[in-house]
C-alpha cells in the first residue's frame, strides 16, 4: 500500500519546510506530490532547496490558479493506492495519517475525512464552516459534521473517476458532492487541528462559490 500526499502551495515560505519535514518523518509507504501554484514569497527557492526529499515531486504551475487548480493539477500524477489531500499552513497534523487510511485498508470504506474541533477558529469561520456542512447535508442526504475539511482520504479508483471543474476553494465542495453522487459513502475520522489566523487566505467571501458548487452538482451534470 502506497499513499499519494497531495500538496497544494501557493506563498507558504514560512512554512514549507516544517511541513515537508512532517509528512516526511510519518512512517509510511507514501509519496510527495507537490504543485507550487506560482509562489511569490521565496517558498520556490525553499523548495529547490529540498530536493533531495525523498519520493518528493514538485510541479510548478506559471500562473496562480488557486486550491482547485492545484488538486487537478496533483491527481494526474499520483501513482499511490489511497490519496490525501494535505495544506502547507501546518493547521493539519500528518500524524493522523495513520487512522485515517485505516478504514480504507481495512475494507470498511473507500473514503475517510479528518472531522475537526473549530474551537480554535475565528467564530464566523467557524459558523460558515458549520453553514456550508448543514448545507451539504441538506442537498445531498448525508449526516457529514465536517464537509471543508483539508484531510480528504481517497482510495486512488474513488479520484480516477473523478473530473474536477472548481479551480478554488470550491473544490472542497465540488469532490464532496462527486463523492456523494457517484455512491460512496465518507467515513468520518477526528484529527488535531489548530486553525492558522495569519496570512489565512480562506475568507468568508469563499463561502458562495462553495454554495454554488453545491447546487450545480446537485442538480446538473456530474
Amino acid at each position: 500500500m502506497k499513499l499519494s500526499v497531495i500538496m497544494p502551495v501557493y506563498n507558504e515560505a514560512d512554512t514549507i519546510a516544517e511541513i515537508l519535514q512532517r509528512v516526511t518523518d510519518v512512517p509510511v509507504n507514501k509519496e510527495i506530490v507537490l504543485v507550487d501554484d506560482c509562489s511569490k514569497d521565496g517558498t520556490s527557492d525553499i523548495l529547490k532547496r529540498l530536493g533531495h526529499i525523498p519520493n518528493l515531486r514538485v510541479i510548478t504551475h506559471d500562473v496562480n490558479g488557486g486550491k482547485g487548480a492545484a488538486v487537478q493539477t496533483a491527481l494526474r500524477h499520483v501513482t499511490g493506492d489511497i490519496v490525501v489531500i494535505q495544506d502547507a499552513d501546518l493547521e493539519y497534523d500528518p500524524n493522523d495519517y495513520h487512522k485515517l487510511i485505516e478504514p480504507i485498508t481495512s475494507g470498511q470504506t473507500k473514503v475517510v475525512y479528518g472531522v475537526r474541533n473549530l474551537g480554535t477558529q475565528k467564530w464566523y469561520m467557524a459558523l460558515g464552516n458549520r453553514f456550508l456542512t448543514l448545507i451539504t447535508n441538506l442537498l445531498y442526504g448525508v449526516k457529514l459534521r465536517d464537509m471543508e475539511t483539508c484531510y480528504k482520504t481517497m482510495a486512488r479508483e474513488v479520484v480516477q473517476g473523478m473530473r474536477l471543474e472548481c479551480r478554488r476553494f470550491d473544490v472542497e465542495a465540488e469532490i464532496t458532492a462527486k463523492i456523494v453522487r457517484r455512491g460512496y459513502g465518507i467515513v468520518e475520522i477526528p484529527i488535531s487541528y489548530t486553525a492558522r489566523h495569519e496570512q489565512k487566505k480562506l475568507s468568508p467571501l469563499d463561502g458562495w462559490p462553495a454554495i454554488r458548487a453545491l447546487l450545480k452538482y446537485r442538480f446538473g451534470r456530474m
